[in-house]
């Protein structure tokens, strides 16, 4: 039903696919538009609509290395590393 296409981009001016998936998955989510930024601008432009975040550094309760989090740690709660986050949340699954 759907077929691959190539667009432009409006930012950059570079050609991109818009794939056959990704048109399946905007008719799912009722959207109307074609995307009009590659995929490399799209993320540049999020990333600036952002900011820069604040990062702090904080001692991983688990193994004890540090972590850069995105967020102030408290005393009250703990903080763990990237690694050390994502085995317990595998752990839950």
């Amino acid at each position: 039903m759907y077929e691959d296409k190539t667009l432009v981009c409006k930012d950059c001016g570079k050609e991109f696919v818009f794939t056959a998936g990704e048109q399946e998955f905007y008719a799912e989510k009722g959207f109307q538009n074609e995307p009009q930024r590659c995929k490399e601008c799209r993320s540049a432009r999020k990333a600036a609509a952002r900011g820069n975040r604040e990062m702090f550094t904080a001692v991983c309760a688990n193994c004890g290395k540090e972590a850069i989090v995105p967020f102030q740690p408290r005393d009250d709660r703990p903080v763990y590393c990237s690694e050390c986050f994502a085995a317990m949340k595998d752990q839950q699954q």
